[in-house]
């Protein structure tokens, strides 16, 4: 990708267009940009440092617009690195693991063309963010 050019579309289909603005991203921003795609935000998720997701897809194509930090996602073929402001459009099934290789925390919107979600787990089945998270919650609590 040039300098000029602001987005390439790799072999399995996934898209990253990297931030066309002059100033920094904020959600406000962000969201513009997302609408710009047809898609609809379903949730503004934030991840903490050090942060790994379990091998999965979306049965629906979906949208990723960071709004802070940066984030690798893992696809079979290759990982992708996305910073505030690029947006990533991944085609339905395309398994891949999201993995936060850094000390900050990372925020992006989430949507589907519909506006839903629906995930297909992979490898260790984890689950989701929220489940992950909450399980955390409950054994830092335990113990």
């Amino acid at each position: 990708m040039s300098m000029r050019e602001r987005a390439v579309t790799f072999p399995n289909g996934v898209k990253l267009v990297k931030w066309p603005r002059k100033e920094e991203p904020t959600q406000e921003s962000v969201t513009e940009e997302v609408a710009k795609f047809g898609y609809k935000v379903y949730d503004l998720q934030t991840v903490a440092p050090w942060f790994e997701r379990s091998r999965h897809g979306h049965d629906y194509p979906e949208i990723r617009a960071a709004v802070s930090g940066a984030v690798t996602f893992h696809f079979d073929e290759y990982p992708v690195t996305i910073e505030a402001g690029d947006i990533l459009l991944i085609p339905g099934g395309i398994p891949h693991e999201v993995i936060n290789h850094n000390a900050r925390p990372f925020s992006a919107f989430k949507g589907s063309l519909s506006g839903e979600r629906k995930v297909t787990e992979y490898g260790d089945a984890r689950g989701s963010v929220e489940d992950i998270a909450a399980r955390a919650a409950v054994s830092g609590k335990k113990g």
